[in-house]
């Protein structure tokens, strides 16, 4: 099988990226953009990320997550700590997100260390999912191979039947995570490949450095 994608080109022109409009905090620029991708409604879900950990194995994996929440400390989403990528994060806590909002043409690249956050922040946003939701994260045993569908099937139903009128716990092994970005990088597409890339490096006085990169 083969076949040549030499030909797949896009002009990028619907923005620009200057270093005199923009904040000394990439996190308020991040808020910025993800405000104007929210209101362009031309992105399904403006808050899917990718994360990419290095594995037990010793390879990288990538898989899209849902950013559930930002501050200025950073971003926080939500997983199976026993899961391949709780694993991965167990034993190398460097991680990488990125976002690519294509009808914005706008990429943001962030390299910073995961941790756990407080288990009263997991219980609290756990609360605040559908029943269905929660019950899917008790009867996963997430990334483990299973012998079919049936096995999540059935184990949610004798689940309903369990919490049936009660409250649903949250799992010891289901939380969150804080990444705590080092470098925040911000790609706007231009046309001829001339794309606009300013990186924000954390320094050792918690001021952030702003660096332009060639395209």
């Amino acid at each position: 099988m083969e076949k040549d994608l030499g030909n797949y080109r896009k002009s990028y022109e619907k923005s620009a990226l200057m270093e005199d409009a923009i904040s000394d905090n990439p996190m308020e620029l991040f808020q910025k953009w993800f405000y104007e991708v929210e209101a362009s409604n031309t992105v399904d879900e403006t808050n899917s990320m990718t994360i990419a950990t290095i594995g037990l194995d010793g390879y990288p994996k990538s898989r899209v997550v849902l950013l559930k929440r930002y501050t200025y400390e950073g971003f926080i989403f939500y997983t199976n700590y026993e899961s391949e990528k709780g694993k991965a994060i167990e034993a190398n806590p460097k991680v990488c997100l990125s976002f690519f909002w294509h009808s914005m043409e706008r990429q943001v690249i962030i390299k910073g260390t995961a941790e756990k956050i407080s288990e009263n922040l997991s219980d609290g946003y756990f609360e605040s999912r559908p029943d269905g939701s929660k019950l899917g994260a008790i009867v996963s045993n997430q990334s483990e191979v299973i012998a079919s569908r049936d096995v999540l099937e059935d184990g949610v139903k004798a689940l309903e039947a369990k919490y049936k009128g009660k409250e649903i716990p949250r799992p010891d092994y289901w939380g969150g995570y804080l990444v705590r970005p080092i470098s925040i990088e911000f790609w706007q597409g231009r046309p001829n490949r001339l794309h606009d890339r300013i990186r924000f490096a954390l320094q050792e006085d918690f001021d952030w450095k702003i660096e332009r990169l060639a395209p």
